[in-house]
């Protein structure tokens, strides 16, 4: 089984910072892209940003200077360092990832995780 659990998540005021992570453990026998999604009441999911395996990034326009994805492959994580936050931030971040698993090595499938709440108040 694979899991993927994020923390981080919380309260803070406008122009603050939090920081995300999300693990991935269990019968990994390849990671490759990881990313972070968030979907707000009432609206679609929304990528935010992903790094490749080789580290390679792409972000939303809308947190493009403010956002940034890093992982740190020796621990299957992803982090999401988020600055200058602001009250349209607030959504549920998920964390997602595309992993080979040892069950089925040669079929590349995405895995989520439960989310963390993010919750900016102005």
């Amino acid at each position: 089984q694979v899991q993927l659990v994020e923390s981080g998540g919380g309260l803070v005021q406008a122009g603050g910072s939090l920081r995300l992570s999300c693990a991935a453990s269990g019968s990994i026998f390849s990671l490759g892209a990881m990313d972070w999604y968030r979907q707000a009441p009432g609206q679609q999911r929304e990528l935010v940003a992903a790094i490749s395996s080789g580290s390679t990034t792409t972000y939303a326009d809308s947190v493009k200077g403010r956002f940034t994805i890093s992982r740190d492959n020796s621990k299957n994580t992803v982090y999401l360092q988020m600055n200058s936050l602001k009250p349209e931030d607030t959504a549920v971040y998920y964390c997602g990832a595309i992993l080979r698993s040892t069950e089925n090595p040669q079929i590349p499938r995405r895995y989520w995780g439960r989310g963390t709440q993010v919750t900016v108040s102005s």
